[in-house]
């Protein structure tokens, strides 16, 4: 099984390898150093970054400047690894490998939020079409944060031993970028992490707190599109056709019978059907609709039984409803991920070092809340054989939790066009828990 792939006596090892060590002699000079670099360097690069998102595989601007600042620290820099990703490696000495990775895409929103340095870009996407663009989960948090990571570990180097892999990714919004760049040897051209660590702001937790799972961190995800056919008609004689849009309809219902009666009701599952497309005018009955859905689980035989449902469901509404032969209902997988789990012994050991390192105040209980993907699973699955430690950290302060109480402004969700974080507080906490993790995995021979 996925969770207990590591032996009895390693797992010990490692779950109790920080639990009595000393803390770090100089975190608070780590934490001071954090903020002052942050002040002078890491503040306008984050609002470079948020005033300029990019679309998934299209990052070209961005992987270009992430290169440059991994170069500026001191790295060696790989470029258009699986498409725009970038990778930069640091060997200090003997020790492990350990992969750092943050994402770098943006989203196809128009930002609201406010903020006076809000996104007021446009790109044009794979498809051809023009969109605004906004980084509306927090990814110019993550890659802020790794520069801030990379150039204070360089500048530690008499504090840890072993290489450091820096993996820029693209596409996670798609959950494609981590799969192109395994598919592009990540692991064959720079080595098989010992390790692989990341870390996400979340907007549901209150600045200066990290949370990692010890076990799932987050579900799977995949996208189906579902092509109804249909035969055209005149809107006035709907019996002389096939109408595409009841058939989709009927699809759309059917399917909330898979939660709710197919999946045992302690198993977590969504399926939601975030696009329903068809027509052109009022009186045609149009000869196609399209759906578009998001499926989400907790565990892979979950997955496979709600996708196997859809497939099953869409195909035989059609014919239930007539479709002919050669116009069947076509179900297609288009992207993505399995579940993220955190190595339990390596997730033991490091939320003890956060507690340590953070202080046991900065440290909460993780909780599960929503179904939210990550293809970060694709770096520790299980065929991979490296453990993976992927922890949150909070990115909204506590008076906008305290305001939204008290009946004031919902504090804004990710993907949501009012998504805002505060920069500072995120940035600096997780530059300061990745280098403790990085401490305490690498320490100096």
């Amino acid at each position: 099984m996925r969770l207990l792939r590591t032996a009895a006596v390693t797992a010990m090892a490692l779950a109790t390898a920080s639990l009595s060590a000393p803390a770090f002699a100089n975190m608070e000079e780590i934490t001071a150093a954090v903020d002052a670099d942050y002040e002078s360097y890491l503040a306008p690069l984050f609002l470079h970054f948020h005033r300029n998102p990019e679309l998934s595989f299209l990052e070209n601007k961005t992987a270009a400047r992430m290169a440059q600042e991994l170069r500026d620290a001191g790295l060696e820099v790989t470029e258009g690894v699986g498409g725009t990703g970038v990778v930069g490696m640091v060997r200090n000495g003997e020790g492990p490998l350990i992969l750092l990775r943050a994402d770098m895409d943006g989203l196809p929103v128009k930002e609201k939020s406010g903020l006076d340095y809000a996104s007021v870009v446009t790109q044009v996407g794979q498809d051809g079409k023009e969109y605004p663009v906004m980084h509306a989960c927090g990814h110019d948090v993550h890659i802020t944060s790794m520069v801030g990571t990379a150039r204070r570990l360089m500048a530690m180097k008499g504090q840890w031993s072993g290489t450091l892999m820096f993996v820029v990714q693209p596409a996670e919004e798609r959950v494609g970028g981590a799969k192109a760049m395994l598919a592009d040897g990540l692991y064959e051209r720079f080595g098989k992490p010992d390790y692989a660590l990341a870390f996400h702001v979340a907007s549901v937790l209150p600045t200066g707190k990290v949370s990692a799972a010890e076990g799932i961190q987050y579900s799977s995800a995949d996208s189906v599109d579902i092509i109804v056919p249909g035969i055209g008609a005149h809107g006035a004689s709907p019996h002389m056709g096939r109408d595409p849009v009841y058939i989709a309809s009927q699809i759309v219902t059917g399917l909330q019978s898979v939660v709710s009666r197919e999946v045992g009701p302690l198993s977590p599952a969504v399926i939601t059907v975030g696009s329903f497309q068809a027509g052109s005018k009022h009186n045609i009955i149009s000869d196609e609709a399209r759906l578009q859905l998001t499926v989400r689980a907790n565990d892979e035989k979950v997955r496979a039984q709600l996708l196997a449902a859809i497939k099953r469901i869409a195909e035989n509404t059609g014919v239930a409803h007539g479709l002919p032969e050669d116009l069947p209902v076509k179900v297609i997988v288009s992207e993505g991920t399995p579940v993220t789990y955190n190595d339990i012994p390596l997730a033991k050991r490091l939320n003890a070092v956060m507690k340590r390192e953070l202080g046991d105040e900065a440290f909460m209980e993780f909780r599960q809340q929503g179904m939210g993907a990550e293809d970060f699973a694709y770096f520790v699955e299980e065929s991979m054989g490296v453990p993976g430690y992927y922890f949150a950290v909070g990115g909204t302060p506590p008076e906008a939790f305290e305001a939204q109480a008290n009946g004031g402004p919902r504090v804004p969700s990710h993907h949501s066009p009012l998504f805002k974080i505060a920069p500072k507080p995120s940035v600096t906490l997780g530059t300061r828990a990745m280098i403790a993790a990085v401490l305490d995995l690498a320490p100096a021979s």
